[in-house]
């Protein structure tokens, strides 16, 4: 009886011991991956840049726009009239299609259909959030989208590939 009383005792006070945590054994390596992670980001989103602005240049026949969001957009539907724009809360309805920067259809409007949207309250395309809200109901928008603010570096695990840039023409068809 007694060695069980000093089995159950010991085991409290062994297991009620304080335990340190485990340092890493080198701290400086997880910085300097961060750090060449961060530069190879950098270098290939200037790649991506470029590969941008080279096919915006070859398009001399529609003026883009840089958003301050990092995507591009050229209208080709524009409404002149005083009409308002998409905000917080609205539920929009659009119709859009996803090519690759050559133009090789990737999602077709028709695959799409027309979709609802309540701006800013789900997740989508976060350069279309953005771009929606610069329409006016009837204008057809094509924006062009580097990876890091359309799919980024996953895709969308089916045809659209990592750290691909798109293109996307979207006609905002309603306001709600």
């Amino acid at each position: 009886m007694k060695i069980k009383f000093v089995i159950i005792v010991s085991f409290f006070i062994l297991g009620c011991t304080k335990t340190t945590p485990r340092k890493p054994i080198n701290p400086k390596i997880s910085t300097t991956i961060l750090k060449e992670t961060v530069a190879e980001t950098k270098r290939l989103n200037k790649k991506e840049e470029q590969k941008i602005l080279n096919l915006i240049a070859l398009d001399s026949t529609k003026k883009y726009s840089i958003s301050s969001n990092g995507f591009w957009y050229t209208y080709i539907n524009k409404v002149e009239e005083n009409t308002p724009l998409p905000k917080l809360g609205d539920t929009v309805e659009l119709q859009y299609n996803i090519t690759d920067l050559e133009g090789n259809v990737i999602y077709s409007t028709e695959e799409l259909g027309i979709k609802e949207y309540k701006v800013d309250k789900e997740d989508f395309i976060s350069a279309l959030q953005v771009g929606i809200k610069l329409m006016k109901v009837g204008e057809t928008i094509t924006f062009v989208i580097p990876s890091y603010n359309a799919f980024g570096i996953s895709g969308d695990r089916d045809r659209i590939g990592i750290n691909q840039s798109i293109k996307s023409t979207v006609t905002l068809i309603n306001i709600k």
